[in-house]
């Protein structure tokens, strides 16, 4: 599913115009955005949780050369599954 798709069946869901659909996915992806950059973490009861992971920086080697390269240090978001929804995609595998 990508962003638009969402934005339509919300739309069809909830019976309100395609825009103010697309203004709700918006705001909500903006703000989630927002709490992630400040290093803050998310929690969807059910769903699953986000949050920033830091990675210090290393020494690794170059793939093509194996010469030693540095690696700066790094954030990432990171997300953890819930297990109401890790139990429901389990539940349709055969």
């Amino acid at each position: 599913m990508v962003k638009s798709e969402l934005i339509e069946m919300l739309a069809d869901e909830a019976k309100i115009q395609p825009k103010i659909a697309e203004i709700a996915v918006n705001k909500i992806f903006d703000r989630m955005s927002e709490v992630l950059v400040k290093g803050e973490g998310i929690e969807i009861r059910g769903f699953g949780s986000f949050k920033v992971r830091e990675y210090i920086g290393r020494t690794g080697n170059h793939p093509r050369t194996g010469k030693p390269i540095e690696i700066k240090p790094k954030k990432r978001p990171f997300f953890k599954v819930g297990k109401e929804l890790r139990e429901r995609i389990n539940k349709n595998e055969p």
